[in-house]
């Protein structure tokens, strides 16, 4: 049992069950304890891999449709280049790469990155040595400025609520204590008023999530593409319209009981994209994308070719691989899906289809 269970048990036993969304941060953020703030989680020795991770074709591509975007907006400067939950900055280190030919994309950018964690601060700061890097610990201060802002596996991560539909009320699940262990429960049944739009899509017994945490994020992000331009690129795994349980942990790349080891393992849910949409209304969204879709139209498969041309034997079978894994339908294909938003009348990145 780790430390950070039995701190969790005695706030039980103290002040009553936990939402999932306390659990969750508390789980992933503790400063003691917390996952983020206590490890590495990418890698052969984490975790997780994220597509970044997977292959340098990943970022080139959205670094380029960043590029591309930002020139059809009149090539603005100065102007923000974000992404929140940056892991180890090497979705950053491609982009920046990747658009070094982009006239006047380099000095017109100012990079900004959200980041909690002051271990993956620290290996930023080594892997963008030399660029003009300012950290924040929320998207709500970056600056109020014109904003490409690319957001990849950071909205899944954000701490969730759940809620079991019972007749026309809703139960929330909750953690509490059994026989001094971490279990989930359910609260008395009562009215939610920001659920009942879900009642036409729902039947009783059916599970919704939401993230209240995502709100004020994409109401950040709002304001400053609304007001001076920009864009925001959002890639994670998820759909439309939340139902159902998606809460899982992960621990040594595999799947883990999110109860069993607090502060050890990542937890994350699906990601709403609907509910993203919905908080940041006065942007015109894209239609949502599959991931292999989205790279297929930034022209992943002609940038495999000419990569695959310098490479033999394990080399070219591991770029085979990683070019799979990001597309392919049964791999991140389409599990992982896009969204771009702009201000109204601005034109779609390019890839991204309209709704």
């Amino acid at each position: 049992m780790t430390a950070l269970a039995e701190k969790l048990k005695a706030r039980i036993a103290a002040t009553g069950p936990l939402t999932l969304a306390e659990y969750m941060a508390d789980c992933l953020l503790d400063p003691q304890h917390g996952y983020y703030a206590t490890r590495d989680p990418l890698g052969a020795g984490g975790d997780f891999t994220t597509a970044p991770e997977i292959s340098q074709m990943f970022g080139e591509l959205l670094g380029l449709c960043l590029a591309q975007s930002w020139l059809d907006q009149g090539a603005p400067a100065p102007f923000a280049l974000a992404e929140p939950g940056p892991g180890r900055g090497t979705l950053l280190a491609d982009i920046w790469r990747a658009t070094r030919a982009v006239p006047g994309f380099h000095a017109a950018a100012r990079v900004h990155l959200i980041e909690a964690s002051p271990i993956l601060r620290g290996i930023q700061r080594a892997r963008l040595q030399g660029l003009p890097v300012t950290w924040h610990d929320s998207v709500g201060t970056l600056p109020d400025a014109p904003l490409w802002l690319v957001a990849n596996e950071f909205f899944d991560a954000l701490p969730i609520r759940q809620f079991q539909r019972d007749g026309a009320l809703w139960r929330e699940r909750v953690v509490g204590l059994r026989d001094g262990a971490l279990v989930l429960g359910l609260t008395d049944p009562a009215p939610r008023s920001g659920l009942a739009h879900r009642l036409a899509d729902t039947t009783p017994g059916d599970i919704v999530e939401t993230c209240p945490a995502s709100a004020p994020v994409m109401a950040a992000l709002q304001t400053r593409i609304a007001a001076h331009g920009g864009a925001a690129l959002i890639i994670d795994y998820g759909g439309w319209r939340s139902l159902g349980d998606t809460f899982q942990a992960l621990r040594n790349h595999a799947f883990d009981d999110p109860l069993a080891h607090p502060g050890a393992a990542d937890l994350t849910a699906h990601v709403d994209f609907e509910a993203l949409a919905r908080a940041a209304p006065l942007l015109t969204h894209s239609a949502l994308m599959p991931q292999g879709a989205l790279l297929r139209q930034l022209g992943i498969d002609a940038r495999a070719g000419i990569l695959a041309r310098n490479l033999h034997g394990a080399a070219l079978e591991s770029h085979r691989a990683a070019h799979h894994r990001l597309t392919d339908a049964a791999e991140m294909g389409t599990l992982f899906k896009a969204l771009a938003l702009v201000a109204p009348g601005a034109p779609l990145p390019p890839g991204f289809d309209a709704v």
